[in-house]
């Protein structure tokens, strides 16, 4: 509650370019990206990026996510899924030119 002095003395501050909270400290309300990102926090992008290396079929796993914009869900993912489907490129490529050696 709001005493009439203090009232006043709010007022005087708020001459002297002074603010006061309207909201309660306490009432904090968590927004979107206030929660952590599942997968160990780094999101499933990044985490599909980094055990690529040891499984590189997750490099396609986040490709497809990517494509499939599961990013629209939490865009801080979109880094994470944009660095495997460069990774899932790159080992394609990779993959190819092996094969093509291995014929000629």
């Amino acid at each position: 509650m709001v005493m009439v002095g203090q009232a006043v003395t709010d007022a005087a501050d708020r001459d002297k370019g002074k603010y006061s909270l309207i909201r309660d400290i306490e009432d904090l309300q968590s927004g979107l990206y206030d929660k952590p990102l599942p997968c160990f926090g780094c999101g499933v992008g990044w985490f599909s990026f980094l055990f690529g290396f040891l499984c590189p079929l997750m490099w396609y796993y986040g490709t497809f996510l990517y494509f499939g914009n599961h990013y629209r869900k939490d865009p801080r993912e979109r880094a994470g899924l944009a660095a495997s489907a460069i990774a899932a490129l790159a080992c394609s490529v990779i993959m190819l030119t092996i094969v093509v050696m291995q014929l000629f």
